[in-house]
C-alpha cells in the first residue's frame, strides 16, 4: 500500500524538485555575475533549502541535531558517512555559515540545471573517478581553498552511497590529501541515518515517510599520527549509524 502511494507522491515530488532547480539556475547566473562569491552562496543556499521542502510531498522529515562550537575563523572539514544525493541539501542549508563545498564526481559537473552551475562555480571541485592522479590533484586544490579562504570541505570518503544504509570502508586518499593542504582545518564528522530510505525501490518510485537523522559530533584536531587520526574520523562517524 505505501508503495502504491508513493508513485503519485514521486511525480509530484520531481515536478517541484525539477522546478526549484530551473528556477534557480538562472538566479545562480545572476548572482555570481553581476553580484559576486556572496551573492551567489546565498542562491544555493536557499535552493537547497526548496529542494529539501520538496521532499516534504514524499512526507520526508529532518532532523540536524548540531550541538558543536564550531569557529568560523578556521577552514573546516566535513566527513560523513553517504547514503543518497539528499544527504547534500540538508549540509549545505545547515551549515551554510562555514560555505560548505564539495567533492563531486565530474559526470555532475553538466547538464544538470542549478546543480552542474554550482558544482563549477562555487568553488566545489569534480573528479573522475576512473584517474586517480586527476583526482587527487583536484582534492588538493579544495584544501589549499578551503585553508587560504577559512571555508570547508565536504567529503564522502566511502567512495560511494550505501545502498542499505550500511557503512562502506573508508578510502583514506582524498581526505589524506585535504589534510595535507588544509593543516590548520578543524574535522567535523557528521553521522547521516536514513537518507537511503528516499531511495529504498530505486530512483522511481521514492521512498516516503523517512526521517533523515544527521548528528554532527565535536571536531577533531589535525593533528597526530595520520592513520590514527583517520580511525577516529572514522569511528565517529560510524558508531552512530543505524540500520533498521
Amino acid at each position: 500500500m505505501q508503495k502504491l502511494l508513493s508513485y503519485p507522491l514521486t511525480i509530484l515530488f520531481f515536478l517541484f524538485f525539477g522546478l526549484a532547480l530551473l528556477f534557480f539556475h538562472p538566479i545562480q547566473w545572476i548572482c555570481f555575475n553581476v553580484f559576486g562569491y556572496n551573492a551567489h552562496k546565498k542562491s544555493v543556499s536557499l535552493l537547497n533549502r526548496c529542494l529539501m521542502l520538496s521532499t516534504n510531498v514524499l512526507g520526508t522529515r529532518y532532523t540536524f541535531k548540531n550541538n558543536q562550537n564550531i569557529p568560523l575563523d578556521k577552514p573546516i572539514i566535513i566527513v560523513s558517512n553517504h547514503q543518497s544525493m539528499y544527504d547534500i541539501p540538508p549540509i549545505i542549508w545547515h551549515m551554510r555559515k562555514f560555505h560548505p563545498k564539495f567533492v563531486s564526481k565530474k559526470e555532475l559537473g553538466k547538464g544538470i540545471p542549478s546543480v552542474s552551475y554550482n558544482l563549477r562555480h562555487g568553488g566545489s571541485v569534480l573528479i573522475d573517478r576512473n584517474d586517480g592522479k586527476q583526482a587527487i590533484t583536484e582534492i588538493g586544490k579544495l584544501g589549499t581553498y578551503i585553508e587560504k579562504y577559512n571555508r570547508c570541505a565536504v567529503i564522502f570518503p566511502e567512495g560511494t552511497r550505501s545502498r542499505d544504509g550500511n557503512p562502506k570502508p573508508f578510502k583514506p586518499m582524498g581526505l589524506k590529501m585535504l589534510l595535507k593542504k588544509a593543516p590548520s582545518a578543524l574535522i567535523v564528522p557528521i553521522t547521516i541515518n536514513n537518507s537511503w530510505k528516499l531511495l529504498r525501490y530505486g530512483k522511481f518510485p521514492m521512498g516516503i515517510g523517512a526521517h533523515l537523522k544527521f548528528k554532527v559530533h565535536p571536531p577533531i584536531e589535525n593533528k597526530g599520527n595520520i592513520d590514527d587520526l583517520l580511525s577516529k574520523i572514522e569511528q565517529q562517524v560510524i558508531k552512530d549509524i543505524k540500520v533498521d
